[in-house]
């Protein structure tokens, strides 16, 4: 039976970007398109969502943050323009979108230099904005320097032995020899950060930001090895420079989020870490804006194991389940079998590689496969309402 009180449908399209392809604003608005093709009376709501990554800014845009901009340095120090989010005096600061990988000139990954220096320089301009509680929300990022860069451009200075002023990027990070944090932003102290990550990986180790997520970035085996000694010993020397060097920060889960700016932000910043998706629905007021659904769509481009561990579609999944509401689940291509699907509380799967099995194709003309998917939705609706009469 619909939860609605008015007798007409209610769907909420709750999805994250498909990468490559389309924002979470472009994927809502085609399935819209396509169930309202065949569904007409049905009431369709579009909510942006994300996992505290790539996409939450968006969010934010949708849930009535004013966007800002600032000239900052990109992950080679290229200039470029970044925004981020304000509302009264918070704010969302998006890495990628200063320090990210699709910023590399020409796609050229830069392992060892590539900065996150930008990203400092973005949360100064929250700062000066007004902002006293800054949510960072990391992914994608192109460096894997420890947040060195970050600390760089709020105040915090790594000297080389000879005394001189440490080069940006993670590689140089084998010759620092002292941090002088004296200089941190007092703004800093003041203010409540918040690391909005899914990852929970520590900054060190075999499960640490070089091993897992340098080859991403560009590392081989050897740019590897020099990466985690680099930032072993940034990390020893920064703890110690601001007191924190019993804490053992590195160690922490999410210290070793996008290239380790989760150490920076946890140690340097004084942040606290939440899962990014919780921070996220938060921000849009999913559980309210959901109340009465009939239905809740949810999605992003690549559907694997990993989404069921702190990625968006778990997230939305999980607070539709506690108002008894329904989802489906919408992607690119999906890693995962019918059965796990359901057993992870799905009532259906539709992927876009079962239209146009061609990746290239799927991601190019994703826009019109998700109508169709919307239209197909939209047409089972009845069974997917009421699933009993199905039978």
């Amino acid at each position: 039976m619909p939860h609605s009180t008015s007798g007409t449908t209610r769907i909420v399209v709750a999805s994250d970007k498909f990468k490559g392809s389309l924002t979470a604003h472009e994927v809502g608005r085609s399935l819209t398109a396509g169930i309202r093709a065949v569904a007409p009376d049905a009431e369709v709501e579009t909510i942006p969502v994300a996992d505290g990554g790539e996409g939450t800014l968006e969010a934010a845009f949708a849930a009535g943050f004013e966007r800002r901009t600032a000239e900052v340095h990109g992950p080679t120090m290229e200039p470029v323009t970044a925004a981020f989010a304000l509302r009264g005096e918070e704010a969302f600061v998006e890495m990628a979108t200063a320090s990210g990988l699709d910023l590399l000139p020409d796609g050229r990954k830069d392992a060892l230099g590539a900065t996150s220096y930008g990203t400092g320089e973005l949360i100064a301009a929250a700062l000066d904005a007004g902002a006293t509680r800054v949510v960072l929300g990391v992914g994608g990022s192109a460096s894997t320097d420890g947040g060195a860069g970050l600390l760089n451009a709020l105040g915090v200075v790594l000297h080389d032995v000879a005394g001189k002023p440490l080069p940006v990027g993670g590689g140089a990070l084998e010759g620092l020899e002292r941090v002088d944090a004296s200089g941190l932003d007092p703004r800093v102290a003041r203010t409540e950060f918040v690391l909005a990550s899914d990852v929970d990986n520590p900054l060190l180790g075999e499960h640490g930001a070089p091993a897992v997520f340098g080859p991403q970035k560009g590392a081989d085996a050897e740019d590897v090895i020099r990466l985690d000694a680099g930032l072993a010993r940034y990390a020893r020397l920064l703890g110690e420079a601001l007191g924190l060097a019993e804490e053992r920060l590195e160690g922490r889960p999410g210290a070793g989020a996008a290239g380790g700016v989760g150490f920076a932000a946890l140690a340097g910043l004084g942040a606290h870490r939440e899962a990014g998706i919780d921070v996220v629905l938060e921000l849009v007021g999913l559980a309210d804006r959901i109340a009465g659904a009939d239905l809740v769509v949810t999605g992003e481009g690549s559907l694997d194991e990993q989404s069921l561990h702190g990625k968006t579609p778990m997230g939305v999944l999980a607070c539709a389940r506690r108002a008894g509401i329904p989802v489906l689940a919408v992607c690119g291509r999906s890693l995962l079998d019918a059965e796990r699907v359901r057993e992870a509380g799905f009532a259906g799967l539709y992927a876009l590689a079962e239209l146009e099995p061609d990746p290239a194709r799927s991601m190019s003309e994703a826009g019109e496969l998700l109508e169709r998917v919307g239209a197909r939705i939209g047409e089972q609706l009845p069974e997917l309402l009421n699933p009993a009469d199905a039978r």
